[in-house]
């Protein structure tokens, strides 16, 4: 999942004093489990942005905000708000806030919150980082566990000298990536993937801005 979190108040009242009406747009997916795009932290936006002199004159939590065509079908019933509305204000990750700006190209958008990494939930609103989107996954190789990510250095063949007892040298909070990749291939009984010399990565599969498109399923 996207992780996100609110920015500063202060931040955010800065690159809206020019705007009196605003109409605030959420997620139900990420920005939810995030706690920074759910109908609570709109709410809570909505009261912050009151004593600011700020009104908010809708509001909505999208399915998934995302989507482009989805969300846009999602928010005709509040088609006369948004017209009526200074700018939209997105809660949700800075993709949610892109697909705002295609679908209101001539309206303010802004995005409330700082999109900061892909990660895992491993409690109520704890995230940790899990992958860096580098278009060339090697978890078949590692046990599922990514070194480009959980090593600071990104290292792909082993652990560095700086680890001690288990831990990095960056931190000793920090599990050292390789160590863990190393008892779970172990624990698997895939040893044997540790003496397979991984070339460097190849940054060009995370070429910018990247791009997807699905294969259509062929008639039989």
């Amino acid at each position: 999942m996207i992780i996100s979190k609110q920015k500063d108040m202060e931040e955010i009242l800065n690159f809206l004093k020019g705007g009196k009406s605003f109409f605030l747009l959420g997620c139900s997916e990420c920005a939810a489990l995030c706690g920074t795009g759910d109908d609570k932290a709109l709410n809570e936006m909505e009261e912050k942005l009151a004593k600011s002199g700020k009104k908010t004159i809708g509001k909505f939590v999208a399915k998934i905000g995302c989507q482009v065509l989805g969300t846009k079908i999602e928010l005709k019933p509040f088609k006369e708000a948004i017209d009526e509305a200074d700018a939209i204000l997105v809660m949700s990750c800075g993709a949610g806030t892109q697909a705002m700006v295609e679908v209101y190209p001539d309206k303010e958008v802004y995005s409330l919150n700082d999109t900061l990494f892909l990660g895992n939930m491993t409690r109520f609103r704890q995230f940790d980082e899990r992958c860096s989107l580098c278009g060339e996954c090697i978890l078949d190789k590692t046990g599922g566990i990514c070194p480009v990510t959980l090593c600071p250095k990104g290292l792909l063949n082993g652990p560095c000298g700086g680890t001690n007892n288990g831990k990095c040298e960056v931190s000793p909070d920090l599990e050292c990536a390789w160590v863990r990749i190393y008892e779970r291939l172990k624990r698997i009984g895939q040893l044997d993937k540790m003496k397979e010399i991984l070339e460097p990565k190849d940054y060009s599969k995370h070429f910018k801005p990247s791009a997807l498109k699905a294969k259509k399923d062929e008639k039989k």
